[in-house]
């Protein structure tokens, strides 16, 4: 079964909020890269287990685990005029953006960015790599088991 790291910023929607929303689901809109696109809409399936990740915040890092709950579909606020996700070349015929809706399944310990680093067993976990911007990033069977036992 694949793994995935999907990033978000948690003034937008935290581990804490996807555990308090209705059936602890969301729907990961608002992804406007075409490699992490593509990982959704190409690769991921029912089932995937998730490393939710806080970014852009004072502590980066793993926060908990989800998993992918639906096969991909067409990002509704593509189509949104007020959304700032809108995108004009999109048409309800043919859709530039997906996302999968994922589902918690629960709340760890902070594991830190720094601490990720930190471990050189980790070396090629993508999120680590310079330059890297992608939100959603494969995670190899290795480096889940280890990320796993960090987290207690």
């Amino acid at each position: 079964m694949p793994y995935w790291l999907m990033k978000s910023e948690p003034d937008e929607v935290s581990i804490d909020d996807l555990a308090g929303m209705p059936e602890k689901t969301i729907a990961w809109f608002g992804v406007r890269n075409y490699q992490a696109r593509n990982y959704m809409r190409d690769s991921m399936k029912l089932g995937d287990e998730v490393f939710f990740y806080h970014s852009s915040c004072p502590e980066p890092g793993i926060a908990g685990i989800a998993k992918v709950v639906s096969d991909a579909y067409p990002d509704e606020s593509q189509f949104d005029k007020k959304s700032k996700y809108f995108e004009p070349a999109a048409t309800r015929e043919n859709p530039r953006w997906f996302n999968v809706d994922v589902q918690f399944v629960k709340k760890t310990r902070l594991v830190s960015l720094q601490e990720l680093r930190d471990d050189p067993k980790l070396e090629s976990l993508i999120i680590l790599k310079r330059g890297n911007r992608l939100s959603i990033t494969p995670v190899t069977p290795a480096e889940w088991k280890l990320i796993l036992k960090k987290m207690g």
